[in-house]
């Protein structure tokens, strides 16, 4: 890849941030990480959804994979009684959890920066 602009550092630093959220998540179980996690997701939409650089545009496919996945999260969430994650919903989390981990060493491949 030749120069990062501007939107390009951003977005790796938003990547960076939420890989080390994940990290946290997974070292951890802290379900309050969840709202770090959806911060740096929504940054990282912001960069690039919609965008025409072709380097963003090139990101969609798995960008689609962090933000469906984090969706999903969200829903079976949503579906816990009382925040108590019993084992299908753990194992649903974790499913998801992992989808998003692949997608963001993806993107980090892509980019040059792993």
């Amino acid at each position: 890849m030749t120069e990062l602009s501007e939107t390009h550092k951003q977005f790796i630093s938003a990547l960076f941030a939420l890989n080390k959220t994940m990290e946290e998540l997974f070292a951890s179980g802290n379900v309050a990480l969840f709202t770090e996690m959806n911060a740096e997701i929504k940054e990282l939409h912001r960069l690039q959804s919609g965008s025409e650089d072709p380097v963003m545009k090139a990101l969609d496919i798995e960008c689609g994979v962090i933000y469906g996945n984090f969706n999903m999260i969200v829903a079976v969430l949503r579906t816990t009684e009382d925040g108590t994650i019993d084992a299908g919903a753990q194992s649903a989390l974790n499913k998801f959890l992992h989808n998003i981990d692949e997608a963001v060493v993806n993107i980090a491949s892509a980019l040059g920066v792993v």
